[in-house]
């Protein structure tokens, strides 16, 4: 039987019975009737990719390989339809987050499973080096993940890592170094010219409408006398304080006294990155080996934020005997850094970088100056003297430095890996294949806080902080695999058994006084406030089996079976069984179409199963537990700490999945339509309970609700033009999700938290907020809709504006549902263009729809500002009667209804598009590289979160996917040059 050739570079086929890796090959040097498969790795194991009935998504590391990236996790932003990520943040050596499918889960875990090389991994995705990764597989739907039970509700991202090949030795090194800098820009904010008369303006307006019948003279004259004594504080320009505004005007004689206003420039400038990478790899016809060594450094764009790494490996795989074979992998990693303020844990502390940056009125300078001569402060030593706030206003953070803080701050982190996996395949007979894997990874984590004891929180002692971890996988399963064919009846059944072992270690301790200057270790410091440690164990145990049968390769059936037992829940709900079942019809492989010269492949597909989630926050979600440490001198004390239900067991995902694979025009068009209904039931929910019960939280998590996410997937992949010296390929992918919560038991009817609240009938992330009307034309006014109980008072904050009844009290505001964060439309799409030696590729990632709540901009739209930073949205204000705008007035006396939090008006589009990443290379042609002994050279520039437009300047629509922003420190643009040599 004649098959068309696939063409691909390091691509996995299985001919003749053997599996090999076919190197980039003109079409006529392999016999065309020679059968050639292309495999694709699975759930324990590797398949057949036309005998498929699941949804697997394969990206090759030639795909990223180029890329100045840390974690694997960016390579999965915009890798295949139906995959959310959530960009990490700026910190170098940060890992975006990742949902596959949906939102898997309220109260727990919405996160995949990561495998790396057969065996579960638990550890931080930086620690993996990207360019020891052959390949990672993106499993969505039940029928590619049930092997993996309990584990696989939130899909699995499979990761092979690089191995050698038989043949010459390769010797392969690489370079890269760029710079980093903010991909985001800042919101748009007035500047120091603006600001005085702006806030003048709200206290005249503030005092006409607290004391009824004052004139305007009065109004103003307060307001001149105000602006700097009573609210600002501080003056910076030459003028004296009752002459800055008059009338509303900034006096035109005022000079500024200096001009270091600029919080930004002394934490953000432009940080350095440099990568090296060296591996060696070969082997005989028995065995084969690959080795690296690696080493990344990054400094962020935010002062103190780096992240270094050294790696190591080595994968041996030997074919011992023609009925042994044997693997061994190790991994070593190192990695250190400066950590930045995690922005998000911090939204609105002093110490937050980001936000004090942002929101710090622009009269306000970081450093001292002299109040004569106006000339910056200098100390005996040389050190510029910083501002200790004593002369700001309520808003810009009396009291606090957030430049001085973040640079006698110290937060360092050290962690070290050990991830090692080891294998032995047996060949009973030619059908029966027994093999076991082993896999044990050690993470040792060092982190050390120092809070200095000149200003801020630890002052004026100073105090430190000494966190230390260790984390322990254990996995072994062992596995029979059967294989047999009978004529065109093919077979594969698999027998597996599996265990895992988790141990988490934590030491913590702190304390305060610090002796003398820079030693921040705890014997330096005189008083010990906390000194805790802790052990958690968690432990699973499966065991399952699939089976798969094709006739022809062309109909197709599949199925699999696992039981769990998962230590987290009580022995009486421990164990469970998950499952599925799929079928295929590949039509290129009928009469009818076997012959084509358009279609190259077409491929029906269904499935459908059911699989667990047990990753709660706790290990032990059965037991009511105590918390120690709560001791009175002598006396010990103990604390109740946590509520269980005895009952709690496993969420369960049941999730349907149909789709088409098509391939046209011998695969120069190949793509796939896909559907899924994924159902949660059994959802785990803090379940409210009274105060009085007296229970921590005022919660107990039950299994008390159902949800579904629903949606289709397209993606398309074209070879648009393909000749000897020219290529070009565009490829895209889009997705649709809509998530809807359709059943809670327990009593509840709903659950409010922060901006959402969930109820049957509506998605988790749809948002429930004050109704915002907009403004009052008359006054200005900002106005709500008026909520049900208000409606028929005749109170004075309730009037009636174009025939709707509103009111300018935001407690007496109705709240309603106000739109979702969930996109009506998401994806990527990219090019790739070769000529000669030249290529150019590109990636674009894009949203359609939803909303973000931009509580960040709403920091920065304030009605009285009393020192805090304002958005040039702000000049739009209203000021004259029967003005139309969308921003209240300026008020000192309303500015609370203005201002107020939870308000649909802090809605914004969440639309975007971004180049998420794009690489131009050069590569020198071998008959040049041949004469001193190189095998390969190319050169490249490549960029990482290049460009981006939203529907608001600062605005950063991808950071959650719940549509919340915080003052977080935003992502990187990246941009490289380097070099790969191959000899």
């Amino acid at each position: 039987m004649k098959m068309k050739l696939i063409l691909s570079t390091a691509v996995l086929f299985f001919v003749g019975g053997h599996l090999v890796e076919a190197q980039k090959t003109k079409r006529d040097t392999i016999p065309q009737d020679t059968k050639i498969d292309e495999i694709v790795v699975v759930a324990y194991g590797s398949q057949k990719r036309e005998t498929m009935v699941g949804s697997n998504t394969e990206v090759k590391a030639k795909q990223f390989a180029d890329r100045p990236i840390t974690s694997i996790g960016q390579a999965l932003d915009g890798a295949s339809a139906g995959v959310k990520v959530s960009t990490g943040t700026g910190q170098p050596g940060s890992s975006p987050s990742i949902q596959i499918r949906g939102i898997g889960s309220y109260g727990i875990t919405t996160n995949p499973l990561y495998v790396v090389d057969g065996t579960i991994y638990t550890g931080s995705l930086a620690a993996i080096n990207p360019n020891d990764i052959a390949s990672f597989n993106i499993l969505k739907d039940a029928a590619s993940t049930s092997l993996y039970g309990s584990a696989a509700a939130n899909g699995v991202v499979l990761i092979t890592t690089k191995s050698g090949r038989k043949g010459k030795d390769a010797f392969n090194f690489s370079m890269s170094t760029g710079a980093v800098g903010r991909s985001i820009p800042e919101y748009d904010r007035v500047n120091v010219y603006q600001y005085y008369p702006l806030i003048w303006e709200s206290i005249r307006n503030g005092r006409m409408t607290s004391i009824p019948g004052t004139t305007i003279t009065d109004a103003n004259a307060y307001a001149t006398a105000q602006l700097i004594s009573g609210v600002l504080k501080t003056n910076v320009f030459n003028v004296p304080d009752n002459q800055l505004v008059v009338n509303g005007v900034l006096n035109p004689d005022a000079k500024l006294k200096y001009t270091d206003l600029d919080w930004q420039k002394p934490l953000m400038n432009t940080g350095f990155r440099q990568n090296y990478e060296l591996n060696y790899s070969g082997g005989s016809n028995t065995t084969t080996y690959f080795s690296s060594v690696g080493y990344t450094n990054e400094t962020g764009y935010l002062i103190k934020s780096d992240f270094e790494r050294f790696t190591a490996r080595l994968k041996v795989d030997s074919q011992v005997k023609s009925w042994l074979k044997l693997g061994t992998s190790i991994s070593g990693v190192s990695s250190n850094g400066n950590n930045s303020v995690e922005g998000v844990d911090n939204n609105s502390a002093y110490i937050n970088p980001y936000r004090w940056t942002r929101t710090m009125g622009p009269i306000y300078s970081p450093y001292a100056h002299d109040p004569n001569t106006f000339a910056t402060l200098y100390d005996s030593a040389g050190n510029i003297v910083y501002d200790p706030g004593s002369a700001r206003g309520a808003d810009a953070a009396a009291g606090r430095n957030v430049i001085q803080e973040t640079l006698l701050n110290k937060d360092l982190s050290k962690n070290y890996y050990i991830i090692s996996r080891a294998y032995a395949e047996i060949k009973v007979d030619p059908y029966l294949t027994l093999s076991t894997n082993v896999g044990y990874d050690i993470r040792n984590n060092r982190r050390s806080t120092y809070g200095n004891k000149i200003i801020g929180d630890a002052a004026p002692g100073g105090s430190a902080e000494k966190y230390s971890f260790t984390e322990q996988t254990f996995t072994w399963n062992q596995l029979l695999n059967y294989k047999r064919k009978f004529n065109d009846h093919n077979f594969e059944f698999l027998l597996g058994h599996e265990s895992y072992k988790f141990m988490y270690e934590y030491l913590y301790g702190y304390k305060k006084g610090q002796i003398v200057d820079d030693n921040d270790e705890l014997i330096n410091f005189v008083t010990p406030a906390t000194l805790t440690s802790r052990t958690d164990n968690y432990r699973k145990e499966g065991v399952f089996s699939r089976l798969n049968y094709d006739y022809k390769s062309k109909y197709l059936l599949s199925g699999s079976i696992r039981w769990d037992g998962s230590s987290r829940f009580a022995k009486d709900v421990r164990w469970d069984s998950f499952w599925s079942v799929g079928a295929g019809w590949r039509l290129k492989g009928e009469e009818f179409l076997s012959n084509s010269n358009l279609v190259s492949e077409l491929k029906l597909r269904g499935s459908y199963g059911e699989v667990g989630n047990d990753r709660t926050d706790s290990y032990y979600m059965y037991k009511s537990t105590y918390t120690l440490g709560y001791n009175n001198a002598q006396e010990p004390g103990i604390l109740f700490g946590f509520l269980a239900d005895p009952t709690i067991t496993w969420e369960a995902n049941k999730q349907t999945d149909v789709g088409i694979d098509f391939g046209f025009l011998n695969n120069r068009i190949t793509g796939s339509v896909e559907y899924y209904n994924r159902v949660t039931e059994d959802l785990i929910f803090p379940v409210p309970l009274p105060v009085s019960a007296g229970v921590p939280d005022n919660t107990i998590s039950r299994n008390v609700g159902t949800m579904y996410n629903r949606g289709f997937e397209f993606s398309i992949n074209a070879d648009v033009i393909k000749t000897q010296n020219f290529t070009w390929n565009i490829n895209a992918n889009a997705s649709t999700l809509k998530n809807q919560v359709t059943e809670l038991t327990d009593g509840i009817t709903e659950i409010i938290n922060g901006t959402k609240k969930v109820s049957v009938g509506h998605s988790i992330y749809d948002y429930w907020l004050r109704q915002w009307y907009g403004v009052d034309p008359a006054d200005g006014s900002p106005l709500f809709l008026v909520a049900d109980a208000f409606a028929n008072t005749t109170a004075a904050d309730i009037r009636t504006v174009n025939g709707q009844k509103v009111t300018t009290n935001f407690n007496k505001a109705k709240y309603d549902y106000s739109g979702t964060a969930i996109p009506d439309l998401f994806g990527s799409f990219g090019t790739a263009i070769t000529y000669k030696q030249w290529s150019l590729s590109a990636m674009f990632t894009y949203q359609l729809g939803g909303k973000t709540y931009d509580s960040n901009y709403a920091a920065l739209m304030s009605a009285y500002s009393q020192g805090g930073a304002l958005s040039t949205d702000i000049l739009d204000r209203w000021t004259t009667p029967g003005q139309i705008t969308d921003v209240p007035a300026l008020n000192s006396s309303t500015y609370t209804s203005s201002n107020a939090g939870n308000s649909s008006r802090w809605l914004v589009s969440s639309d975007f598009i971004t180049l998420r990443q794009a690489t131009l290379s050069y590569s020198f042609a071998p008959e040049t590289l041949s004469q001193l002994g190189v095998s390969g050279l190319r050169i490249l520039v490549s960029g990482e979160n290049l460009w981006s437009k939203t529907a608001r300047k600062g605005l950063e629509p991808a950071q959650a996917a719940n549509g919340t922003a915080s003052n977080r420190y935003t992502p990187a643009r990246v941009v490289t040059i380097g070099f790969n040599v191959s000899f």
